[in-house]
């Protein structure tokens, strides 16, 4: 370790990601304090070093400490890890403002757009903190499930920073022998992939759910791509991310792995359940669910065309069929693939 090193982690929130992360950096022995809302959870990991609401079957690691303060979470903390629903993520931080110190710094791993401001988590911080953390504020994203990461399988992901140098302290901190680090300078970009990409999810779930088969689904993600790069680019991101780990990779993963909850969110939709059944069912945020909202506001408001975006929120929040939505998709003017 160089001197440079960051050994002093706050990660707040401690669903499954959050808790992976946090378990991924106690075993390379980092000192980690993990802040826990729900006090089950907490005492599930002070009485037997698990968390068994979010992530079971994972035995964690003695350098992860349980908080179940803001204060305790971040004492002498160096660098602080949102790991909270996005929906949250604005309150959650206001109320950590008063705990971060000028030499702290932070990163997300947040995934979502903000309902009533349109924000990305990147837009969030920067109108709450002070100038100075948006500096060397980061994201981490990528195409990894927690289950598998916190089993060890090999994973990659890209964290992304505008100060290049600290983007590689990050690496640093994060990469390990079977979790690979890429780095990037493309906060937004990198956001949107991880945001949008569980809308489209969604509405490959719902064709599976439809059982309209591969071709399909292999449908849905590449144009799903060609709509989430082209809101990337209106919004300032270099569209070359949208080709890597926290574009394409994620949304891959995210619209064929079977542990994808926004992926099951679409296969009962296009199963036949309503979304009030689906949602009462489930113990883990779905980030699809209200990204698919803030994506379609967002896409009217930059003017960009997104037209899967758009069935899927028709389908969540006006109760559209999703067989018409996928009729509706196919009937569309036909037009070149590439854009200018």
């Amino acid at each position: 370790m160089t001197t440079d090193e960051i050994s002093k982690v706050a990660v707040i929130g401690a669903g499954s990601w959050g808790t992976a992360l946090a378990n991924l950096l106690a075993q390379k022995g980092v000192d980690v304090h993990l802040w826990v809302r729900e006090e089950e959870v907490f005492n599930q990991i002070i009485n037997g070093r698990i968390n068994r609401l979010f992530l079971p079957d994972v035995l964690l690691d003695e350098h992860l400490k349980p908080a179940r303060t803001f204060e305790d979470a971040l004492e002498g903390r160096e660098l602080v890890l949102m790991v909270v629903p996005s929906h949250v993520f604005r309150q959650v931080l206001v109320d950590i403002k008063t705990h971060l110190r000028e030499d702290m710094s932070v990163i997300s791993a947040t995934k979502g757009i903000e309902n009533q401001s349109l924000m990305v988590m990147s837009q969030v911080t920067a109108s709450i903190l002070p100038e100075k953390y948006m500096e060397d504020f980061a994201c981490i994203d990528g195409p990894s499930f927690a289950k598998e990461v916190s089993r060890k399988l090999p994973s990659a992901v890209t964290v992304a920073c505008p100060d290049i140098h600290h983007a590689e302290r990050l690496q640093r901190l994060f990469n390990t022998d079977f979790f690979r680090v890429y780095v990037s300078q493309d906060v937004i970009g990198v956001e949107l992939g991880g945001a949008l990409k569980n809308v489209i999810a969604i509405a490959a779930g719902a064709a599976d759910g439809l059982k309209f088969g591969l071709n399909a689904r292999a449908a849905l993600i590449t144009r799903g791509l060609a709509e989430i790069t082209r809101l990337g680019v209106a919004m300032g991101a270099n569209p070359h991310t949208f080709a890597g780990l926290a574009g394409m990779g994620d949304l891959v993963l995210t619209c064929t792995g079977d542990l994808s909850r926004n992926r099951t969110v679409g296969i009962e939709i296009g199963s036949g359940k309503s979304l009030d059944e689906i949602t009462r069912g489930m113990t883990m945020v779905a980030e699809g669910i209200k990204t698919a909202k803030s994506a379609y506001d967002l896409a009217n408001k930059m003017g960009v065309d997104m037209p899967i975006t758009t069935q899927v929120y028709q389908i969540l929040y006006e109760g559209k069929d999703p067989k018409k939505a996928v009729k509706e998709l196919m009937s569309r003017g036909l037009k070149a693939e590439l854009e200018n």
